[in-house]
């Protein structure tokens, strides 16, 4: 699509092509998630922290930090980010058999999962 606007004296005659864009933001504010990971009467430990080794990466120490939070408090924070992608993680965690929720980060970033003081660290109950 092509259009002429008429100007002014003192301006030039231009052209303007039908494929402008819109500068505006449609993204939503960079608002952190956190994946809960909760303690299930099924999983092996061992288990839970391959998963953590296998699918995040996370060296066998962090794995295995991760997995005594989920058993022994109940629950962890094991990764944060986008809420596109936690919820891809979670997703990836069902299918590894781990019960995972999508949380909303409280207190801005979301702190270091699996860092005593972390958001959200221990705060949650099941359900």
């Amino acid at each position: 699509m092509t259009s002429s606007v008429a100007l002014g004296p003192d301006t030039q005659e231009g052209t303007r092509t039908g494929t402008e864009t819109s500068q505006g933001s449609l993204t939503a504010p960079d608002i952190p998630w956190n994946l809960v990971i909760w303690n299930d009467p099924v999983n092996l430990m061992s288990y839970v922290s391959y998963v953590f080794q296998s699918y995040f990466g996370y060296p066998e120490s962090k794995a295995n930090k991760l997995m005594m939070e989920v058993h022994k408090k109940g629950r962890s924070i094991v990764a944060h980010g986008s809420k596109e992608q936690v919820e891809r993680h979670a997703v990836a965690m069902h299918g590894f058999g781990l019960w995972a929720t999508v949380e909303q980060a409280s207190g801005g970033r979301g702190g270091n999962p699996g860092k005593p003081g972390g958001s959200g660290q221990g705060k949650g109950k099941r359900g």
